[in-house]
């Protein structure tokens, strides 16, 4: 039988407007909840015996119960995640061509707590919350059933599994031409890129900026690029594709930039490329006293807000990131730049570019707003899915 958690009174709110997640302080946390082993699938029910929902719980963690299913009659088993993996490969199958896209985006698809990313025939998956983590086995099995890779690379090395109480690791199953080997070749935007699924960021590739790289690169051709954060490349190397003059691409990490000059080689722009390794703050800043200036300059940085405590030094820093890189931004040039902070909504985010631009004794105009790309979709009553935001300006 189901174990069964209750919500306390007045505190179904949120729950009954669809939010998927629920609180440990919306709980009563009885004896017998608290020992139900984290991970447990359980019956979500309001203090009046209501039905909500059934969840994954985790009595140790925040967010102590993820909603999966609205049906009481649902298994949770292999084929619920073959089904749901089915669903979600369809919605991509109608804007991808290509098998690169994230394929699951957690409580968007019906999964919560779930990435999988699609590298052709590598699958990439993080299990980020107890409930998904322990079922692991079928959701495995499902991706097989679905899509028969050749690999599957296990991302278990985020933040989040730590505030579940989640050990950390990176795993390959099913076995490479050179055993260890976490190095992919993807294409995007008819561009082919390096990346490293076992070592690089987050899953390996940031899929989410793919049609702000696409924006980018049309306002590229014959101008100079400067590529900030450049990760492996994805701005840089699609702007020397569609014919930038000249890209210089910034990142603290050396395997980032291997991987970019590598991605440059693939497509013939080796020459247009170059790289610095530098914290970008401080290269910025040199740039800028040197009197350096480019046409298109790009800052799509990490999260600088990574949770509450974060927020003030995290707002800091996006306006100052704003004012260093509009000071090198030519007369009539461009600047794009992005924040993947869930916990720095749009306006504000907006508010702090703006100061920034405004820091550098600059005027201009937002061309474009925008977020990721269609396979992240956005849950409808969780706003903290919609976690990127772009701004792309022209600046006078």
């Amino acid at each position: 039988m189901t174990p069964i958690i209750t919500i306390l009174p007045g505190r179904q709110k949120r729950l009954k407007t669809g939010h998927p997640w629920i609180y440990s302080n919306e709980i009563a946390m009885t004896a017998e909840a608290r020992a139900l082993p984290p991970g447990s699938v359980v019956s979500v029910k309001g203090n009046d015996g209501v039905f909500h929902g059934l969840a994954h719980f985790n009595p140790h963690a925040l967010i102590s119960a993820r909603i999966i299913t609205r049906r009481d009659d649902a298994i949770l088993d292999a084929a619920f995640f073959e089904d749901r993996l089915r669903r979600a490969l369809d919605l991509r199958s109608r804007f991808f061509t290509a098998p690169y896209y994230r394929l699951v985006h957690a409580e968007a698809d019906g999964l919560p707590g779930l990435i999988v990313d699609r590298y052709g025939d590598t699958i990439v998956l993080q299990f980020n919350a107890a409930g998904m983590d322990r079922a692991r086995a079928d959701v495995l099995a499902a991706v097989n059933s679905v899509l028969s890779p050749r690999r599957c690379v296990i991302r278990n090395d985020s933040p989040a599994r730590e505030r579940e109480g989640l050990t950390l690791g990176v795993e390959i199953i099913g076995e490479t031409e050179t055993p260890g080997d976490g190095t992919c070749e993807i294409e995007e935007n008819g561009v082919r890129f390096v990346t490293d699924l076992q070592q690089g960021q987050k899953t390996g590739w940031f899929f989410d900026q793919r049609e702000n790289r696409r924006f980018v690169a049309s306002l590229s051709n014959g101008r100079r690029v400067l590529d900030c954060y450049c990760h492996s490349g994805g701005f840089g190397v699609q702007a020397a594709v569609s014919g930038a003059a000249d890209v210089t691409m910034v990142d603290s990490s050396a395997l980032a930039l291997d991987m970019a000059m590598q991605s440059a080689a693939l497509n013939n722009v080796s020459a247009q490329c170059s790289t610095i390794k530098a914290d970008v703050f401080e290269e910025l800043a040199r740039r800028a006293k040197a009197g350096e200036t480019y046409d298109v300059v790009i800052a799509d940085p990490p999260s600088f807000v990574k949770s509450k405590k974060d927020q003030h030094s995290g707002e800091r820093g996006y306006r100052k990131l704003a004012r260093l890189a509009a000071a090198l931004v030519a007369p009539g040039g461009m600047l794009f730049i992005a924040s993947c902070s869930h916990n720095v909504a749009p306006d504000p985010f907006a508010k702090l570019v703006a100061n920034g631009v405004r820091d550098a004794r600059r005027t201009g105009r937002i061309l474009r707003a925008s977020g990721a790309d269609v396979d992240h979709p956005v849950h409808p009553s969780l706003p903290e899915s919609a976690y990127l935001k772009a701004l792309t300006l022209q600046l006078d």
